[in-house]
């Protein structure tokens, strides 16, 4: 691969290392010659997908934590800055829906869990916006730090009943732009900061939503796949050239932008 796109070497932390796209991207990354640091609130699951890695000739160190715990989160980098003393990349992959924040089709917008829907928004918001401000110290030890949020096609296009996850994925693109021009402007262009936005990739929240317990769609899932128009769901591995370009110099020149990957789902209208 041409050196412009190389990550060999990199120092990658990655929270949310151990749901599905987590589990893949750290994995992919790895197998680039990238120093792995797999951050989740399991240990047991941290800890096999690092010993996955390293059975596979990668090198990756574990760090569970709960990222919406601002003191656990400041203790975990301590470690970090003792062991590794800089950061190239941080890839917020931490995030997630709960049923309470969603609006079910027999609901009202009254019928919202205020409870579930702060938890929402502190697992999507505050995980991101904690894990950078506590890792900045160490990303500013890097020459060129890349920091890639998680957005979602719910941030620009609210969907129905998941009110409390497209919030906060509005909040996580608006928190992306801000940092972009804040950084550039306070660290002499030393860090970046970019969201990826996926479409509708299968995962362990969404399955039941979008397939039945036969793997039939279901009518949500139709309507997504109606209105994507490469007419199917997302696999993992079609985020990993999105994230690779983004923690490369191959985009030295990009910051505070939202990059999609959606098999065309944000540029069709539906007619």
């Amino acid at each position: 691969m041409s050196s412009l796109f190389s990550i060999n070497k990199k120092i990658i932390a990655i929270t949310g290392a151990t749901g599905v796209l987590g589990m893949a991207l750290s994995k992919y990354l790895a197998s680039q010659d990238s120093q792995m640091i797999l951050i989740g609130r399991n240990p047991e699951k941290t800890k096999n997908l690092a010993q996955d890695i390293i059975k596979s000739g990668g090198r990756a160190e574990t760090l569970p934590v709960d990222v919406t715990r601002e003191e656990a989160l400041e203790n975990a980098v301590a470690s970090l800055k003792e062991k590794f003393g800089r950061i190239d990349v941080l890839i917020n992959m931490a995030g997630g829906n709960m049923a309470g924040a969603v609006i079910q089709p027999d609901q009202s917008f009254i019928d919202f869990d205020t409870g579930a829907l702060r938890n929402v928004l502190d697992l999507n918001y505050f995980g991101t916006v904690l894990s950078i401000k506590k890792m900045l110290p160490l990303l500013l030890e890097s020459n060129e730090a890349s920091i890639i949020n998680i957005s979602s096609m719910a941030a620009s296009r609210p969907m129905t009943r998941v009110m409390g996850y497209a919030s906060a994925k509005a909040a996580i693109d608006n928190i992306t732009k801000w940092l972009a021009v804040e950084f550039s402007h306070k660290y002499e262009q030393k860090i970046r900061v970019n969201a990826i936005a996926p479409g509708f990739f299968l995962t362990e929240q969404n399955r039941t939503l979008l397939l039945d317990s036969k793997n039939n769609l279901t009518d949500r899932g139709a309507k997504i796949i109606k209105n994507t128009p490469m007419g199917r769901f997302g696999h993992p591995d079609e985020l990993f050239g999105a994230v690779q370009w983004l923690s490369s110099e191959a985009s030295k020149f990009v910051t505070g932008t939202i990059v999609v990957v959606d098999g065309g789902f944000d540029s069709y209208a539906g007619v």
